[in-house]
């Protein structure tokens, strides 16, 4: 693959990502990605397109951990380019997707597929519980109502 160059005039994509036990997703939210490139090296990732707008995007991320560039893919959307990362470490939480401390601007955490998989089975057994809890709560609050009354509604 023919090194990726930062242009002059780019821009940084909004990037989310998440963990997982053995990968890592980043999310490269970009309307109608063209000309895209990903390098995934084993240390960091280059991301280089163009937006709807024709305006360069480039991102450049230097992992927070060793990664298996042959064990990681891309894929490309209409709205995002997605990333899915293979962790040299299995079952070893990343605290930040960076190696550097400080977080760039463009980059957040995506809580809507963020989980908190080091304590997965402690989590799963107090949703059990709960969904018992749960369960025993109906049982205990007696006969369902009358549906009588609907009747009246399938003559209007």
């Amino acid at each position: 693959m023919p090194k990726i160059v930062r242009p002059d005039d780019c821009q940084p994509a909004k990037t989310v990502w998440y963990d997982r036990k053995k990968y890592i997703t980043i999310n490269f939210l970009i309307q109608n990605p063209k000309d895209v490139q990903v390098d995934i090296q084993d240390t960091k990732i280059i991301l280089s397109c163009k937006d709807e707008d024709d305006n360069n995007i480039y991102n450049e991320i230097e992992f927070y951990a060793r990664v298996y560039k042959n064990d990681s893919r891309e894929k490309v959307g209409d709205r995002t380019i997605n990333v899915l990362i293979r962790k040299v470490k299995d079952n070893v939480a990343w605290p930040r997707l960076t190696k550097d401390t400080a977080k760039p601007a463009w980059l957040s955490v995506d809580f809507d597929n963020w989980r908190d998989w080091e304590h997965e089975e402690e989590d799963g057994m107090a949703e059990y519980e709960q969904y018992m809890d749960m369960l025993s709560d109906v049982k205990k609050k007696g006969e369902p109502p009358s549906m009588d009354d609907l009747d009246d509604l399938v003559s209007i």
